[in-house]
C-alpha cells in the first residue's frame, strides 16, 4: 500500500500532478524538490542556498513519514552548473551524517523555471539509520 505524505511546511503540488512525498511499505520516495516556496526562491542565485533550502523540505517530508535524514539510502541530484557542484556538497555535507546516502550528481540544461539552480529527489528507508 502507497502512502501519500505532506508536511505544512512543504506546499503541496498542484492537483492531480504529482505527490510530493510517498511511502511504501518501508520505503519513503521523495520527488524533485526545489527551492520554491509561495512567495518565490528561496536561495536567490546561492546553489548553497538553494540546496539548504531543498534539504529542508526533504527533511519535513522524512519526518512526517516517520523518519530521519539518516534514514535516506540515495539521492539525485540536478543542477545547472556543474562547476558549482561544490555548493550543493557543502549543504549535503551539513544535513547528512555517518554513511551518506548513494548519490547521482547530474547537469542539466534547465529546470522548471530559469531561477531554479538545484533539483533533488531521494529515496529512504525507515529505520536504515539506526545503528
Amino acid at each position: 500500500m502507497k502512502k501519500k505524505i505532506s508536511s505544512p511546511q512543504v506546499p503541496d503540488p498542484p492537483p492531480q500532478t504529482w505527490s510530493n512525498c510517498l511511502v511504501v511499505g518501508n520505503q519513503v520516495f521523495v520527488a524533485g524538490m526545489v527551492a520554491r516556496d509561495g512567495s518565490g526562491v528561496i536561495g536567490g542565485d546561492s546553489m548553497y542556498g538553494q540546496a539548504k533550502a531543498i534539504f529542508a523540505k526533504i527533511k519535513h517530508l522524512m519526518e512526517a513519514a516517520g523518519g530521519t535524514m539518516d534514514d535516506i539510502v540515495k539521492v539525485d541530484i540536478f543542477v545547472t552548473d556543474i562547476k558549482r557542484r561544490e555548493e550543493v556538497w557543502k549543504a549535503r555535507r551539513e544535513v547528512f551524517t555517518g554513511d551518506f546516502p548513494v548519490s547521482t550528481l547530474v547537469e542539466v540544461r534547465a529546470l522548471a523555471a530559469p531561477e531554479l539552480l538545484v533539483e533533488v529527489e531521494a529515496i529512504g528507508i525507515l529505520g536504515a539509520g539506526k545503528k
